[in-house]
C-alpha cells in the first residue's frame, strides 16, 4: 500500500510540474498581436440615392377609335407605323354623305341669289325689310347646313392627332365599324412618362428637375437618364407615399409603354462617416466595430448606421473622425486584444 501511495505521489508531482511549465507558453500565446487591417474614419461626401419601381408611359396616348357606324373602305397605315400629326390612317364610306354636302351647298346657293336679289329690291324699296330679314336668316341656315354635313363627311375620316408610332392594326377592309370600335393605337413615344412613389420620408429631399438614371430588364447595362418634371400635391394616406413622375428622352425607341423600370433618384449629396461593411459586427440588431486605441489595443464600439452603398456603409454615431477601425483580421478579436497593421515591421524579443 506504501508503494502504490509513493506512486500516486510521483504522478501528481509530475503533473503539476507540466501544468506550471504550460502557463506562461499559454500567457505569452495569448499576449501576441494580431495582425489586421485597419482605415481612419474621415468624413466624406455621400451621394445617397432614393430606389423605386416605376412604370413607363407615352408622353400622349391615346387608343383610335370611329366616331359613327360605317364601312372601312380605305386602310392608309400598317401596324407599328410612324405617322406625323394630320395623317390620313382610315377612310369609310361617305357617299351617301357626300350627296348631302352637294344638296345643302346648292340650297346654299339658291338662298344666296334670293338675298341678293331681295338687297336689290329692298335698295328700290319695292321689298320690305322683314321679308329681307327672313331671307338674309334662311341664306344663314344653309350655310349652316353645309357644315353639318361636311362634318358628317369628316366623321369618316380618320387622322392622327399627334405625331407616334402606330399598334397592331385591329381592323380590315370592308369591316363595318361601330362607335368605340377599337382601330389601332397611337403612342407618342419620343419622350417616356415614368411614374413611380417614394416615401413621404423623402419628399423634402426630392425636387423639380432632380436627375434619375432607370434600367430595364430588357435591355441589361443600359441606363435611361431623365429628370423629375412633377411630383403629386397629396400623400396617399393608405401607403404613406407621394407619386413622383419623371420625363426619360426616348430618341431610339427602347421603352415601350407598360415596361417596368427600376428608377433610381439622386438625392443631395452630405457629409457622413462611412465605413467598408467588412468592418461591422453584427450580433442580432446590435453594431459594432472595433477601435484602435493609441497604445494599439482594441475596444468594441457599439455604432449606429445609416445608407449602405456598394460595399460600405454610414455610421451615424458611434465614431469620431480621426478614429482607426479595423477592417480585416475582426474574427480573432475580443475587447482588449492588441493588434498589429499587416505590413508592420515585426517587433523582435531584443528590440
Amino acid at each position: 500500500m506504501s508503494r502504490n501511495l509513493l506512486v500516486t505521489l510521483i504522478a501528481c508531482a509530475l503533473l503539476a510540474a507540466c501544468g506550471k511549465s504550460g502557463a506562461p507558453a499559454a500567457n505569452k500565446s495569448d499576449s501576441r498581436p494580431v495582425t489586421v487591417t485597419s482605415t481612419v474614419v474621415e468624413p466624406r461626401a455621400i451621394h445617397a440615392t432614393a430606389q423605386a419601381l416605376g412604370t413607363a408611359q407615352a408622353d400622349e396616348s391615346v387608343t383610335i377609335t370611329s366616331k359613327v357606324s360605317d364601312v372601312v373602305t380605305r386602310l392608309a397605315f400598317d401596324s407599328g407605323q410612324r405617322v406625323r400629326a394630320g395623317q390620313l390612317l382610315v377612310d369609310m364610306n361617305s357617299r351617301a354623305q357626300q350627296a348631302d354636302v352637294a344638296a345643302a351647298q346648292a340650297a346654299l346657293r339658291d338662298a344666296d341669289q334670293q338675298l341678293r336679289r331681295g338687297g336689290e329690291l329692298a335698295s328700290q324699296q319695292l321689298l320690305a325689310r322683314g321679308q329681307l330679314d327672313t331671307l338674309r336668316a334662311n341664306r344663314d341656315a344653309a350655310a349652316a347646313a353645309v357644315q353639318a354635313k361636311l362634318a358628317s363627311v369628316a366623321d369618316r375620316t380618320i387622322t392622327a392627332p399627334f405625331a407616334g408610332v402606330l399598334g397592331l392594326r385591329q381592323v380590315s377592309l370592308g369591316a363595318l365599324v361601330a362607335p368605340g370600335t377599337v382601330i389601332t393605337t397611337l403612342d407618342d413615344d419620343r419622350l417616356i412618362k415614368l411614374d413611380f412613389t417614394v416615401p413621404e420620408a423623402t419628399l423634402a429631399a426630392i425636387a423639380v428637375d432632380q436627375a434619375v438614371a432607370a434600367t430595364s430588364d430588357a435591355w441589361p447595362g443600359v441606363t435611361f437618364d431623365g429628370r423629375i418634371a412633377t411630383i403629386d400635391s397629396r400623400v396617399d394616406p393608405d401607403t404613406r407615399a407621394v407619386r413622383v413622375r419623371a420625363m426619360l428622352p426616348n430618341p431610339d425607341g427602347k421603352l415601350r409603354p407598360g415596361m417596368l423600370l427600376r428608377v433610381d433618384v439622386q438625392l443631395p449629396a452630405h457629409q457622413g462617416l462611412v465605413l467598408p461593411e467588412l468592418a461591422v459586427q453584427q450580433q442580432g440588431e446590435q453594431s459594432s466595430v472595433f477601435r484602435v486605441s493609441s497604445g494599439g489595443g482594441v475596444e468594441q464600439v457599439p455604432v449606429t448606421l445609416g445608407l449602405r452603398q456598394q460595399g460600405t456603409v454610414e455610421i451615424v454615431s458611434g465614431l469620431r473622425p480621426g478614429d482607426r477601425v479595423v477592417v480585416e483580421g475582426t474574427v480573432k478579436l475580443h475587447p482588449g486584444s492588441r493588434v498589429v497593421e499587416a505590413g508592420a515591421p515585426a517587433v523582435t524579443a531584443a528590440q
